[in-house]
């Protein structure tokens, strides 16, 4: 089975920026395979690519708002590659550790993580306000099974390695 872990990301303080926060926060753990972790990170993007830096994970999902074609409320999964921009030096400020900023640290650092997922929803707001507003709230809750349906996807997925070797 592949580790996998599912990573929440955002300010809670900053309205819809807040929503992988609120997604992880919702999931069930007990729902997923014992080999799937999942944390809520929020601005310490500095921390997970610490935690990541062990190669104890064959997947991370990020989970964060991010902008993307359609209207506030789309939720979207892309497949991140991640190698580091050319000469990209990461922001160190945790507040600024948006999901390729993570990656980008995390190489500087010598590691890297084998497949890179990211659940996104296009924020309407990122302002100084608690709460999601109604069309990125509206999303959560298929976001959360999206998120659960994938986790368990990628524990069970087979490794390009492993298809090699068969």
């Amino acid at each position: 089975m592949n580790r996998v872990l599912v990573a929440g990301i955002g300010n809670v303080f900053l309205g819809d920026d807040g929503f992988g926060v609120e997604v992880v926060r919702r999931m069930d753990a007990s729902a997923l395979p014992g080999s799937v972790v999942v944390a809520d990170y929020g601005i310490r993007g500095v921390h997970l690519a610490y935690e990541l830096l062990g190669g104890a994970y064959d997947t991370l999902i990020m989970v964060d708002a991010v902008e993307l074609d359609g209207p506030p409320g789309t939720v979207a999964v892309l497949e991140i590659d991640d190698e580091p921009a050319p000469d990209a030096m990461p922001p160190v400020n945790g507040h600024g550790m948006h999901p390729q900023a993570v990656l980008d640290l995390l190489a500087k650092l010598g590691g890297r993580v084998p497949r890179v997922l990211l659940v996104g929803c296009r924020p309407r707001t990122i302002d100084e306000v608690m709460g999601l507003s109604e069309p990125v709230a509206a999303a959560v809750e298929g976001a959360v099974a999206a998120v659960t349906a994938l986790a368990r996807d990628e524990t069970y997925r087979q490794s390009d390695r492993e298809r090699a070797d068969a």
